[in-house]
C-alpha cells in the first residue's frame, strides 16, 4: 500500500478504483487489482 499526499491521481490509474473514507483516512481501494491500494492521512 503506498501513502500518499494526493489521491485524486492514482484513482484515475485504473477504472474499478474507488476513494473510501475510513476513521478519518482516505483509501484508494480496488478488488480486481490490490496493487492500487493507497492510503492518505
Amino acid at each position: 500500500m503506498k501513502v500518499r499526499n494526493s489521491l485524486k491521481s492514482l484513482r484515475g490509474r485504473h477504472r474499478d478504483n474507488k476513494i473510501v473514507r475510513r476513521k478519518g483516512r482516505v483509501y484508494v481501494i480496488n478488488k480486481t487489482h490490490p496493487r492500487f491500494k493507497a492510503r492518505q492521512g
